[in-house]
Parts: C-alpha cells; structure tokens; sequence
C-alpha cells in the first residue's frame, strides 16, 4: 500500500491551461497530413514524434476518454523520452572513463540490503540570520549514507559530521554557521520520495537503465527539448546518477558514453575534489549560474572522484571568478546487510 501511495503522489495535477495547450497539439498532429514533405533533420524528428503521437498517443487518450478518467499502470513506466539524435562524442575523458568501466571490481547487492556511500561535501549555504540580516557561509560535512538496494528512499540512513565552514568570499561567517559543528545521527534520512520516476537513482531503478548509450541519452534528455538550458538540465541529471548512486558497470558505460555527448562539454585538466585528491574532469558552463559543473575522474584509473563547480561569471554568481562554490569527494560505496542498529541511531 506505501508503494502504491508513492504511484499515486508522483502524478501531478495538470492545470487547465496545460491541458487547452496540449490538446491543441494533439489536435494539430492528427490532422497534419503525412504526405506534406519536411526538411532536414528537424523534420525528420517532427515526422517520427507524429508518428508516435498518432499511434501512441492518441489511442491512450481515445481509451482514456471512453474510460472517462487517466490512470498510471505502474511506477516503473517512464514518460517518452525526447526525440533527438546523439551527438558524437566529444568528451576524451568521458570516453576514457567509460572503457575503464568495466575493468574494477563490481558489487553485486541485493535486495534486502544496503548501498553505504562515504563522502566529503561542500555547499553554499544561504539565509537569514537571527539578527535579520543575510548571511553567507560554505558548509562543510562528511557523510555516511545507507540506501535500500530495493530504492525504498524512505528507508535511508545518515550519518554526519559538520566541519568547520569556509566563508563565502567577501562575507563573514556567521555565529549560526558553527552551531551544529560535531557528529549527528544516524538518524533517518527522509520520509517521502517526491522525485518523479525517470530522475530516480536507487540501485533498483539505475539497474534497468540502458546499457546502450544512445538510449542512455534519450533517457538524460527525458521531458527536456533541444535548448541551451535543456542541455544544461541534463548534465546535471548526470550528477544525480553519480552523487550517492551506484550504476552497474555496463549502465555506468553507457552513462559516460552519453554524457560526452551532451553538448559544450570540456577538458578541465586540472581539478581537485573535497578531500584535495586532483584529477582530470569532463566540465560544462552553466550560464545562467555563471558557474562551471565538473566531473572528476583519477588521470590514471578514470575512477570517478568527486564533483565541484567554479564561478565563471562573478556577476551572476555572488563571486569572484575562480571560486569553488560545490566540491565533493565519494570516499568509498560498499555493500552491508542491514543499517545502522537501533543503538546507534539518534
């Protein structure tokens, strides 16, 4: 019944204009003629989605009108994902880092157990203070997560060490900032799932993602279009299959392969993860931030390392250019048959 509550939550309410617009395009696509020649790629992507809408589309929602209500079968059953063809690659050390995919040693977890992720964070951290004024600060952490392997997100545990933060350039840091430094938890990590199905990344989900890399792009590019901002949405989307997520080796390949692929993405030689440990990273500017996301990976093994991004624009981004705003350093992933005990938790 917990599952079938969390089917029933993901389904948001559409609004009645989203509902006019839609119905125009669908509209538009059953009465387009087919003979009517289009151009270039964009009409050969135009053509196959008025062909999926025509055969796909359209008879779900004949059936759902003569049923006169919209039902969700499963959880499991992602929306279409977008119509666009891959790139060619053009990252040299994604493409390194997927060869080396499949040369280290593989987990194997099983339901009933727990993925256990150890990590170093930082992040900006922004608000109002006691005193009403704002306050700027980095935090700092060391994590210890534990994950269901059957993707039960409200099954998790955390365990975390608040370090002493780094000030935010040109701020002082605040009393509040060191308020909670020390050792909290375990304690449960969330009680609700609220993502929508294709941004999961529980081991039970990532193990059925694509093994090709062409539909690992789709997959990326799920409910995103073709511009400048989708393409930035969907390199973070790789974060999230990276950050606390472990893909098997085969999906971890082909999420490489694909993300190389997104455009504007670019060589940083040099970069440094949380715990200091350097490397080489597949990177991609965020301009609307004015911060570059980078990968990192081992110059050697193409382990993956850590994340961070760096302000390139100091206007948009509250700091000088050069700053390292996010890092983060995976320390270790290991298989354990249970969570922290009773004893143990706060």
């Amino acid at each position: 019944m917990t599952r079938l509550e969390r089917f029933r939550s993901e389904v948001p309410r559409p609004d009645p204009d989203r509902l006019r617009a839609n119905e125009d395009r669908l509209l538009a696509a059953i009465t387009q003629d087919p003979r009517r020649p289009a151009q270039g790629a964009q009409g050969r992507a135009r053509r196959t989605a008025s062909r999926l809408r025509r055969f796909g589309l359209v008879t779900g929602l004949a059936a759902a009108l003569a049923a006169g209500v919209v039902v969700v079968a499963t959880r499991r059953a992602d929306p279409p994902a977008v119509i666009r063809p891959m790139p060619a690659a053009a990252s040299e050390v994604l493409t390194r880092a997927a060869q080396h995919a499949t040369r280290t040693p593989e987990l194997h977890p099983v339901p009933g157990q727990f993925l256990v992720y150890e990590s170093r964070t930082m992040d900006p951290a922004e608000g109002q203070g006691r005193d009403g004024r704002q306050v700027r600060y980095l935090s700092r952490a060391v994590r210890k997560v534990w994950l269901p392997v059957d993707g039960d997100a409200t099954g998790g545990f955390i365990e975390e060490e608040v370090l002493e933060p780094k000030p935010w350039p040109g701020w002082p840091i605040p009393p509040e900032a060191r308020e909670n430094l020390g050792r909290h938890g375990p304690s449960k990590l969330a009680d609700f799932d609220d993502r929508a199905e294709f941004l999961r990344n529980d081991y039970a989900y990532v193990s059925r993602l694509p093994t090709d890399p062409r539909k690992m792009y789709e997959h990326l590019y799920t409910q995103l279009g073709n511009t400048r901002q989708d393409d930035t949405d969907a390199w973070d989307r790789v974060r999230g299959l990276l950050t606390e997520a472990y893909l098997p080796a085969a999906q971890r390949a082909a999420l490489f392969r694909a993300a190389a692929a997104i455009p504007g993405v670019v060589t940083v030689e040099h970069a440094v993860d949380a715990s200091g440990r350097a490397g080489i990273a597949a990177a991609r500017v965020d301009p609307v931030r004015g911060q570059r996301q980078e990968y990192i990976f081992d110059r050697e093994t193409y382990l993956y390392l850590g994340e961070r991004s760096v302000v390139t624009d100091a206007a948009r981004a509250g700091a000088p250019v050069g700053t390292v705003m996010t890092s983060s350093a995976q320390l270790s992933v290991s298989v354990a048959d249970h969570g922290p005990s009773a004893a143990e938790r706060d």
